[in-house]
């Protein structure tokens, strides 16, 4: 029954996505599973038993980085809870994280770019969807979920912008180069030949039976052309999303509008494109300064 609340309060009040709100519940399900263990109940919950759940956690050898996502879960679920007046107080208000050091993530070169979209295969029945795809990835930072839901009337070829439902359903609007219209105007050509299913007609990007592609299809392209290119890198959709971010930060572009194309609700995630700037500079310097030459 709470779980059902919790859920709706999500939705309604969080304005959470799908992929989010899962996560949300699955965080409460492993708290709900540890009380039920050793025979507590919500109300009953003190920091002490969550200090004691955490420390279960790092026994499973669950990661810093994922107990601190499990903890800003049930933070969220007992905030709800007070709310509600399940609980008379809330015991992760003292609560802290592990410190989680900031991994710096992959970054490809306009060269690697470049030399992964010469490894299509225009011949294949997908070539010219895959090019599509990877110039909309790097065009527009776009994430996975966001490519693979994107929606042809949201696209305005001609004006040279896209419009993106990013997370919790909020809509920007990002600019869409000249080359990845150019290619999704020529995969429009393939994309008219194929068996659309009704409820993907607005669909941008289809797989040969007509329908929408999977998080784990773009995945594969991405790997595969990664690996066909000589790539050692350990890369992702999202990596060209860092390298979109990186290029224009590289190139003079404001933080602030970065952000905006992003779509981060804080200008803090964006500012770790600053940290891959700077690490870069300093690759440069002890690399070509005459100083640092052996």
């Amino acid at each position: 029954m709470v779980l059902k609340q919790y859920t709706a309060y999500l939705i309604l009040e969080r304005g959470l996505s799908v992929n989010t709100r899962e996560c949300y519940l699955n965080d409460v399900k492993k708290l709900l599973s540890y009380l039920n263990d050793n025979n507590l109940v919500l109300k009953d919950v003190t920091l002490d038993h969550l200090h004691n759940f955490i420390a279960e956690l790092h026994d499973l050898g669950i990661s810093a980085r994922s107990q601190a996502r499990i903890i800003s879960g049930i933070k969220s679920f007992f905030r709800f809870l007070k709310i509600e007046n399940y609980i008379d107080s809330n015991p992760t208000l003292l609560l802290e994280s592990p410190r989680v050091g900031r991994k710096l993530p992959e970054v490809l070169s306009i060269e690697e770019i470049d030399e992964m979209i010469s490894c299509i295969d225009l011949s294949a029945n997908e070539g010219q969807r895959n090019r599509a795809i990877i110039e909309t990835l790097y065009s527009c930072g776009l994430r996975v979920s966001e490519l693979i839901n994107l929606e042809i009337n949201k696209i305005f070829l001609d004006e040279e912008y896209i419009v993106i439902k990013g997370k919790g359903d909020k809509e920007r609007i990002v600019p869409i180069s000249p080359t990845a219209i150019h290619e999704i105007k020529l995969y429009l050509d393939d994309r008219c030949r194929l068996d659309i299913k009704p409820e993907e007609e607005n669909i941008l990007f289809l797989n040969r039976r007509g329908r929408r592609l999977t998080r784990v299809m773009i995945f594969y392209i991405i790997k595969q052309l990664a690996e066909l290119a000589g790539i050692r890198k350990e890369i992702s959709p999202h990596t060209l999303r860092h390298s979109f971010a990186t290029h224009l930060l590289e190139g003079g572009a404001n933080l602030r509008a970065i952000q905006q194309m992003l779509g981060h609700e804080s200008i803090t995630t964006t500012e770790i494109y600053i940290h891959i700037d700077r690490t870069r500079l300093r690759e440069e310097i002890l690399t070509f300064h005459p100083r640092n030459k052996g």
